[in-house]
């Protein structure tokens, strides 16, 4: 199962991302600072990796608004990590079959596999396996990776704060 989105194109992205590490848990979030009104669904698409990982997209009125890694894969960091250089911008619709809004919960099992710079202070998770990816940038710090299908294949946030106790 892929999690779909229609591209919204947008030049206003939000340009700011609030980061908060929950120092007890190693919980990341990454919410964005969105307040335009948008309708449609508002729930969570919770992505399962097969290592027992979890990466949350939090949707709210059908739009991706946030990331959170409750449970971390294995972090592989590679000497670099090259962020895309051409990504377009824009938002990403979550579709439903209610325009009106509504709760929802979607939940896919796939490869999560995490890589970051030395510093950790870029992330990229990987969704599935390897495929030709676009690369879209939702907000100033987070860019999400669609194959030809408009599929996520994979999440980019970039200027990760320092876990609390490791700066």
């Amino acid at each position: 199962m892929n999690v779909t989105v229609h591209i919204e194109p947008a030049e206003d992205i939000p340009s700011a991302v609030e980061y908060r590490w929950d120092a007890d848990t190693a919980i990341l979030t990454a919410g964005l600072a969105d307040t335009s009104l948008a309708r449609g669904v508002s729930g969570s698409v919770e992505l399962a990796g097969s290592d027992g990982s979890w990466v949350i997209l939090d949707v709210r009125g059908g739009r991706i608004q946030g990331v959170e890694v409750a449970v971390w894969p294995d972090v592989k960091k590679l000497p670099t990590l090259r962020v895309p250089g051409e990504v377009s911008r824009g938002r990403l619709i979550v579709p439903s079959d209610d325009a009106t809004g509504g709760v929802a919960l979607m939940q896919m099992e796939t490869t999560l596999v995490a890589e970051s710079d030395q510093s950790e202070r870029t992330i990229h998770f990987r969704l599935g396996t390897g495929r030709h990816v676009r690369t879209v940038c939702i907000a100033h710090d987070i860019l999400v990776d669609l194959d030809e299908s408009d599929a996520i294949g994979g999440i980019w946030l970039l200027n990760v704060p320092p876990f609390p106790g490791d700066a």
